[in-house]
């Protein structure tokens, strides 16, 4: 199996424009950010998430992982309620998370989150789609919302994108826009949800690149991914999930090497094999 590592990364913008001078996310790790506690998810009959229990600390990197219909990107969908949970409690910087109204669109302007599909808006251009949200939710002025963008289009690499459409980019161009866009809002935590997935194999690592330096910026982060080299390289925490519930939880290194469950180490013994 080829590692992220050995990918190359496609021709076009370098993910290397990232910059870590403009805005730096500083955030001292120990106190609580993201809380869920006793979480119970159905689908019907279908139990998705069984008495889940995660704490993520600021500035900590968690990334999820586990084969698929473990209850991964449930998990990341309810933290910011794009999924209703049946039991339980979350909670985002000390505050539960809202059932609906304007308490849950501040809250969730709190949570940045990035998508396996990049969910930009098509009719929009990319400068476009990175102001629309500062300027709508956080009542930004458009000079000022575009200055910002524009910034942080340049810190993940595609700032001579700004005046294209979404169509116009490729696969790891668009997520990066995605990031960028999530980023605006000045999220407190980011979700990824698998945001490699629908990318092909070259695309991935400049993904990946601007996640890492994100992460080593000390941005809150919650990946959900397959990409078992980010996990190693980026995480302090790898969370492996089974069945609805969270089986086991180490720091990466631990975990890859020293796996405590039967089903972490068959879930990693298939890994290694194919």
């Amino acid at each position: 199996m080829e590692s992220n590592d050995q990918r190359g990364l496609s021709d076009g913008d370098s993910p290397t424009a990232f910059e870590t001078t403009s805005n730096p996310i500083i955030a001292a790790k120990g106190e609580p950010l993201v809380v869920v506690d006793h979480v119970e998810k159905y689908y019907g009959d279908f139990h998705a998430l069984k008495d889940v229990n995660l704490t993520v600390n600021k500035g900590e990197v968690v990334v999820v992982i586990g084969p698929s219909g473990s209850g991964k990107s449930t998990l990341c969908r309810t933290i910011n309620r794009l999924e209703t949970i049946n039991a339980g409690e979350i909670r985002i910087d000390g505050k539960k998370l809202p059932e609906e109204g304007k308490r849950l669109a501040e809250l969730r302007a709190d949570v940045g989150m990035v998508f396996q599909s990049f969910n930009l808006f098509a009719h929009k251009t990319i400068l476009e789609n990175v102001t629309l949200g500062p300027m709508r939710v956080r009542r930004q002025k458009k000079a000022d919302a575009e200055n910002a963008a524009k910034t942080l289009l340049k810190r993940v690499g595609v700032e001579a994108q700004a005046a294209k459409m979404p169509a116009q980019l490729s696969g790891g161009q668009q997520q990066r826009v995605a990031i960028a866009r999530a980023l605006a809002m000045k999220p407190k935590v980011m979700l990824f949800d698998e945001p490699t997935s629908a990318l092909d194999p070259e695309m991935i690592n400049e993904v990946l690149d601007v996640m890492v330096q994100l992460a080593h910026e000390g941005m809150t982060m919650i990946v959900v991914t397959h990409e078992m080299g980010f996990a190693r390289k980026a995480a302090d925490r790898v969370v492996f999930m089974a069945d609805g519930e969270i089986v086991e939880e180490a720091e990466p290194e631990e975990f890859f090497t020293n796996p405590r469950t039967d089903r972490a180490k068959d879930f990693l013994s298939k890994l290694l094999t194919h």
